[in-house]
């Protein structure tokens, strides 16, 4: 028999509440007067908490801005974590991928509309120092997900070059994605699930050897 687990209490459910108003009035905030020009007191006060709370948050500015994608990361990972043994590294990857992207809007628009955290993506291109902590965070990211596919495969990740070559190959897929659907006018998650699934569509047959037949 199974229980469900206890809802949260009152005091989470406020903290919640809290977290998210963070979230969303730093991401706003971002997209109208720019990263750089945006202080962590001023995200407090719109939401009316003390520079202290929020810190008690979040460490960093930076970490505020990259909260909703942390969020939908630590989705796939568990997604991923959780896929049958029997589907290879490129399947598991683009089958927890998809899984993510058809049931996570509801929990981004918990904290941000969809619309907010597509400027996002946007605010992070054009902006150096939020662009450079991307590219740190990616290359975490892929080094997580390489050594979670070099355990489903029984490999050791320092010895055998391949789970962090096709999880290199697979997000730069991810990458460019998401990066034609910021530039499209079709903003909502099923475009970018059916887009990601076009391209994935074409990932084995781009690393064959010959494309001219």
């Amino acid at each position: 028999m199974t229980t469900s687990a206890p809802a949260p209490g009152l005091r989470e459910r406020k903290k919640q509440r809290t977290r998210d108003a963070l979230v969303r009035v730093a991401l706003e905030l971002f997209a109208t007067q720019g990263y750089e020009r945006t202080t962590v007191d001023e995200i407090a006060d719109a939401v009316d908490v003390s520079q202290r709370t929020f810190f008690r948050y979040f460490a960093t500015k930076e970490d505020v801005a990259f909260a909703v994608q942390r969020m939908v990361e630590d989705s796939f990972v568990r997604a991923l974590s959780e896929r049958p043994a029997e589907e290879g590294p490129f399947d598991a990857m683009r089958n927890a991928t998809l899984q993510v992207w058809r049931t996570v809007g509801e929990a981004i628009e918990e904290m941000v509309s969809v619309e907010l955290y597509l400027r996002n993506f946007r605010l992070v291109e054009s902006t150096p120092t939020l662009l450079a902590a991307h590219l740190r965070r990616s290359t975490e990211m892929e080094e997580r997900i390489a050594r979670l596919i070099a355990e489903r495969e029984g490999l050791d990740v320092d010895e055998d070059p391949r789970p962090r070559i096709a999880v290199a190959a697979f997000s730069s897929v991810m990458r460019v994605t998401t990066r034609l659907w910021g530039r499209g006018d079709d903003l909502s998650l099923h475009t970018i699930c059916a887009l990601t699934e076009r391209y994935l569509d074409h990932l084995g047959p781009a690393l064959e050897p010959r494309w001219r037949r």
